[in-house]
C-alpha cells in the first residue's frame, strides 16, 4: 500500500514519466509514512479522444466523492 495509477495524454517522455514517478514515490514516503518498497505506480496513456468516456465520466465525474483534487474544466459543457 499504497498503488498509485496515474492517467495521462501521450507525450511525455520516458525520462520525464520516470522523473515524475520517483516524485511521486517520495513524496509517498514522505507523507505516508510508507517505505519504498509498498508502493507500486502504474502510468496509463489514454489518447485525447478517449479521454471523456474512459476517464472523465467513470473516474471524476461519477466519483466526485472520491476526488481530493477536481479539475479546472469540463469537457462535457
Amino acid at each position: 500500500m499504497p498503488h498509485i495509477s496515474i492517467k495521462l495524454y501521450p507525450g511525455r517522455s520516458e525520462q520525464q514519466k520516470v522523473r515524475f514517478v520517483e516524485q511521486i514515490v517520495k513524496d509517498a514516503m514522505s507523507i505516508l509514512e510508507s517505505s519504498e518498497d509498498s508502493i507500486s505506480v502504474a502510468i496509463e496513456e489514454i489518447n485525447p479522444e478517449d479521454w471523456v468516456e474512459k476517464v472523465y465520466k467513470p473516474e471524476i465525474l461519477n466519483n466526485p466523492d472520491k476526488l481530493y483534487k477536481k479539475p479546472g474544466y469540463n469537457p462535457l459543457e
